[in-house]
């Protein structure tokens, strides 16, 4: 195995408690402001079906993910964990597929706060989102996960107003919930592909895995619990939207959430969606850049980036050249590109990412009953993965071969070179 390039550790300051914030702050994120509508035009009716599914896929890949981390509990996530059960090429692939996968995703995030924040100039408040974020990161854990616990309870606070004012309208219709799949099983799939982007926020707990303490006990409770808390809200959100805007209001609608308010009488209320929205998007990028610059070290430390990137600070002990280039790369794309489908994008990335973590977790017992949850979550991860949108898919696929064939041509290139000293 390639030996890592620093064994500078990281300092684990995170408790349970923490560690379930930093996953919120993924997971009740801009995705369910965002991701209901385009959820809810492909599936129709069958919205809530498509809900359920992306809710046993993410339970599947969070109970995998908690029985690795417990036992690999290094800054990497998935590519720690297929490269310790399966192999050099597999944590690769797996790192990269996050890498690429949730670097798009900041982007979009910081462009969603951009939108709700001023439309007209929304580049450059992405990249002043972008670059206020790397330097709260560059101060230390702690810091990030205070500034996420603040994020958290003002989301949820507005998507319970959200909920409470759907209901308790009188547009409120229990029969627009009735589930079906008038967008047919692809479109169920389809939409369970979409909404999982919003629920793929417990990986930031593992990824930061270097920097919990007692990792063996606190993963393990952690990613269960926000994975649960994200669940109970998102069903919630969702019944409330439904009951008001119907499966065909919601799938037209560009601003789910703010629509539904301004439908259920209450317009006063759409400038706090927004406000929420914005600040919702804001901690989703905080914790992705988290993850993507943890996972940047994993890899860094084992040579398939830049060793130079597997600095640890000396004061603030985060991956501080990590996060710097990772937030580099986040500015630059949000100054210049519309991440449009992003969404789906990452949805691949993260659907490859989690296929490896099953596989890992399947290694870990030949018991039978054991492997029950692991192939659930694999086979789910690839059915879904498929389902998306062919665009999705093409691209998806077409970065991962690429990614794949770099790996081969260094492995070659150093045996290449080994053999002729």
């Amino acid at each position: 195995m390639t030996q890592p390039v620093s064994a500078a550790p990281l300092r684990r300051t995170l408790g349970v408690g923490d560690a379930v914030v930093v996953g919120l702050g993924s997971m009740v994120g801009a995705g369910i402001f965002a991701a209901l509508g385009p959820a809810a035009h492909a599936a129709g009716s069958g919205l809530l079906l498509g809900l359920a599914l992306a809710a046993v896929v993410a339970y599947c890949n969070a109970m995998s993910s908690a029985r690795l981390a417990a036992l690999y509990p290094a800054s990497g996530g998935t590519y720690v964990y297929g490269r310790e059960r399966l192999g050099a090429f597999w944590g690769y692939l797996a790192g990269w597929s996050f890498v690429v996968g949730k670097t798009a995703s900041c982007a979009a995030m910081a462009l969603t706060v951009g939108a709700y924040v001023w439309p007209e100039q929304a580049h450059a408040v992405a990249v002043a989102a972008v670059v206020a974020l790397t330097a709260v990161n560059y101060g230390g854990i702690q810091k990030s996960a205070w500034l996420t616990r603040a994020i958290v309870a003002v989301v949820l606070a507005v998507l319970a107003a959200v909920v409470v004012v759907c209901l308790t309208s009188g547009r409120s219709d229990a029969g627009r919930l009735d589930i079906g799949a008038s967008g047919g099983v692809g479109g169920v799939l389809q939409a369970a592909g979409l909404l999982f982007f919003a629920f793929a926020g417990y990986a930031r707990i593992a990824t930061l895995g270097e920097e919990v303490r007692d990792p063996a006990r606190t993963i393990p409770r952690a990613i269960p619990l926000a994975l649960g808390i994200a669940l109970v809200v998102y069903a919630a959100v969702a019944v409330a939207v439904l009951s008001v805007l119907g499966s065909g209001g919601l799938g037209q609608a560009s601003a789910p959430l703010a629509e539904a308010v301004r439908a259920a009488g209450a317009p006063g209320l759409v400038p706090v969606v927004r406000v929420g929205a914005a600040v919702a998007a804001l901690g989703s990028l905080l914790a992705l850049i988290l993850g993507v610059s943890r996972t940047t070290l994993a890899m860094a430390r084992d040579r398939h980036l830049p060793g130079v990137l597997a600095a640890v600070h000396p004061r603030f002990q985060v991956p501080h050249r990590a996060e710097l280039a990772v937030g580099a790369v986040v500015a630059v794309l949000a100054a210049t590109v519309d991440v449009r489908g992003a969404i789906g994008f990452s949805s691949f990335g993260v659907l490859a990412y989690y296929a490896v973590a099953n596989a890992s977790a399947w290694t870990l017992s030949s018991a039978p009953v054991s492997r029950i949850v692991p192939v659930v979550g694999l086979v789910g991860c690839v059915v879904v993965a498929f389902a998306l949108p062919w665009v999705s898919v093409a691209v998806g696929a077409a970065v991962l071969g690429a990614g794949a064939t770099a790996y081969f041509v260094r492995r070659w290139w150093h045996r290449r070179g080994g053999a002729g000293q």
